[in-house]
Order: structure tokens, then sequence, then C-alpha cells
């Protein structure tokens, strides 16, 4: 058997393994500690079509095709069984993160919080206002405008997305990937938007550009990683993008830290999944 793709959705595993067997395409589920699905072609001659369908089922995995595929075999609901403690929103919220997801999501509320009761946390974590000052004792002060959030909606909308995507991340590709991912995301577009800019500037839509950039990518490069996004969703990134740049948003956006951390997303990417030179003897 060979391995097609890993999910998190039960549910949503079962309709696409339902929706390959009317193609003729046998599939295995597994399920691990996880609860991630791994799903496993049986008949390994016919890998390519069903790799085509991976390709098309990450593209557009709301269709109506696959649900539709589960009513035809008469069970619309994943065939997996679930303990009692699984229920529930605050259950769902810790089985999709991760160590490094949870910490930088609990300091950005912290600092909020602390922000929102008259500490001066901008002035103790904003990007310093020359480039020497990072040589010296305040270096970590590239990597913290990342935690800085100056309204409620800024923050929510970018800890919802540091949670979805960065959390898929984590638990698919390991810690380290995703503190790459956060570290590289955050102290080159804050460089790059400090020279744009000077140093009034905070927020993690930086990294959350990086990280919409390459599981995009990734997806479309290596869909067996389990990682993957719409292709719609790169098209929000651009069009996000543009009118940032356009000044159509109706307020101020680091336009620089977003190009800087999308850059990083699909280059990590790349070279994540460029061919490996064959090895020499």
């Amino acid at each position: 058997m060979k391995l097609l793709l890993v999910l998190d959705d039960p549910r949503r595993a079962q309709a696409f393994v339902d929706y390959l067997a009317e193609l003729g395409l046998k599939c295995e589920l597994t399920l691990d500690d996880d609860h991630n699905v791994s799903i496993w072609l049986v008949n390994e001659s016919r890998y390519q079509q069903a790799l085509a369908e991976v390709k098309r089922f990450l593209a557009e995995p709301l269709h109506p095709r696959y649900q539709e595929a589960s009513w035809k075999r008469g069970d619309g609901q994943a065939r997996f069984s679930h303990s009692p403690q699984e229920a529930g929103w605050l259950s769902d919220v810790l089985r999709q993160t991760g160590p490094v997801n949870m910490a930088v999501l609990l300091a950005c509320l912290a600092i909020y919080g602390l922000s929102w009761l008259g500490l001066p946390m901008f002035g103790l974590l904003s990007f310093p206002p020359r480039w020497d000052l990072l040589l010296g004792l305040e270096f970590w002060r590239a990597f913290t405008p990342a935690l800085l959030h100056f309204s409620l909606m800024h923050l929510v909308f970018n800890l919802f997305w540091w949670w979805y995507l960065g959390g898929m991340v984590e638990r698919r590709l390991g810690h380290g990937k995703l503190l790459t991912l956060l570290l590289a995301a955050a102290v080159l577009p804050n460089l790059l938007q400090f020279w744009a800019s000077g140093p009034r500037f905070g927020g993690l839509s930086g990294v959350v550009y990086a990280l919409l950039a390459y599981v995009w990518l990734s997806g479309r490069l290596n869909p067996r990683r389990g990682i993957g996004l719409p292709d719609g969703m790169a098209v929000f990134m651009v069009v996000w993008l543009v009118l940032g740049f356009a000044d159509l948003l109706g307020t101020p956006v680091a336009n620089m830290a977003h190009l800087g951390g999308a850059l990083i997303g699909l280059l990590q990417a790349w070279l994540d999944h460029r061919p490996r030179p064959a090895a020499r003897h």
C-alpha cells in the first residue's frame, strides 16, 4: 500500500475515500494516537490517478462530490469511534495545536492584555529606533514586534490563522519546522518593514503570510505531506497584498512585512521540496 494523504478530520477523510471507491480506487484508513487519519492506496498500480484526485481534493475539499459519495454508500458519517473526552470546542482547539503554536498564541494574548491594562508593552517590545541597537543586548527586538497587536480585531484575525495554519504545520511536520518559519518570517520581514516605514509597526501577520504561502505551495508540490490550502486562499493573499500597497484598506498596513513573509513561505516550501542530488560513491 502507498500513503496518499494525512488529514485531521476523520469524516472528511472517509468522504474522500468513499469518492475514490466510486472511481475503483480502493483505500484503507488508519487512525494514529493524535487522531490523524492516514489514507492508504491498496491498488498501487493506479497511484498516479489517485495522486491527481488528491490534488483535486486539496484544491476544493468541501466540494459536494465527496459527501455525495458517502451518502451513496449509505453512510454520511466517518466510520470512527471517539471517546467522550473529545467532545467540545476546547478539545478541538487543543487537539489541533502544539507547544510552539500554543506558546505564541498565549504570548500574544498576554501582551495584548497587559497593554490594555496600561503597561508600556509597545515601548518594551517594539522594533528599536536604530539598526545598531539590534547588535547589542536588545537583539530580541527584531522578533518581538510580531507579538504586538493594536486592536482586538487585529489580534483575533492573526491568532485564528496562526492557530489554524501553525497547528497544521506543527502537527504534520514537527515543532522545528514551525519554529523555523516563525523566526524567519518574523525577523526578516520586520527588518524589511523597518527599512520601509520606521519602527512603529507590529503584528503576527507577516508570519501568517509566510504560513499561508508555505502551506499552499507545499500542498501543490507534495500533497502526501498532508498539508495544503485551496487555490482561492492564494488568490486572497495576493488580492490583500495589492489592496494594502494601494492603500485601499482604510487602515495602516505593514505591507513590506506581508510581502516579506509571503516570499519566505514560498522559498521555504520550494527548498523543502526541491529534488535532492544523487549521492556519489
